[in-house]
C-alpha cells in the first residue's frame, strides 16, 4: 500500500524560514530510517506557496493565478511517498517523524484496482506503459 504524508505549511514555511542544521540532522536521520527499512519511495520540501502557482478551470477556460495563497492552514511544506503494509503501519511511521509541532496528514494513493471496471485492460496496459517509460527516464538521468 502506498501512501502520501503530507506536510502541513505554517508562517514560517509560508514565510520561507529555512529548517535549523538540527532540524535537517533529524530529518536525515528519520529519512535514514525510511531507506534502510525499504519503505521510502521519495519526499521533498516545497517552496513557500508565493513561488506557487494555481491554475483555475472552467470548462475551456484557464485562469493562473499567482501566489502567494492565504489560507496556510490549507497548503503543504512538503511530503513523502511511503510504501508498507498497512495504515497502522504508515501510523506507525508517521508517529515517528521528527516534528516539535504542525500536523501531517496521511492519504492513501489509489491502485489500479481501485478503479474497478473502469480501469479497462487497455488502459491498465497503457498505464503501464507509461510507467515504464517513466522508470527508463529516471534510469537515465
Amino acid at each position: 500500500m502506498r501512501f502520501m504524508v503530507l506536510v502541513k505549511a505554517n508562517e514560517d514555511t509560508e514565510a520561507g524560514a529555512m529548517p535549523s542544521e538540527a532540524e535537517l540532522t533529524a530529518m536525515g536521520r528519520y529519512n535514514e530510517e525510511l531507506v534502510k527499512a525499504g519503505v521510502l519511495l521519495a519526499g521533498e520540501g516545497l517552496h513557500p506557496s508565493s513561488n506557487g502557482v494555481r491554475i483555475a478551470f472552467d470548462g475551456d477556460k484557464r485562469t493562473v493565478i499567482d501566489g502567494p495563497f492565504a489560507e496556510t492552514k490549507e497548503l503543504l511544506a512538503g511530503f513523502w511517498l511511503l510504501e508498507v503494509g498497512s495504515r497502522e503501519e504508515i501510523i506507525e511511521w508517521v508517529k515517528r517523524a521528527p516534528m516539535e509541532s504542525g500536523e501531517l496528514e496521511i492519504r492513501q494513493v489509489f491502485t489500479e484496482d481501485d478503479f474497478g471496471d473502469a480501469m479497462s485492460p487497455e488502459l491498465k496496459e497503457h498505464e503501464a506503459k507509461l510507467r515504464a517509460q517513466v522508470e527508463e527516464q529516471q534510469r537515465g538521468k
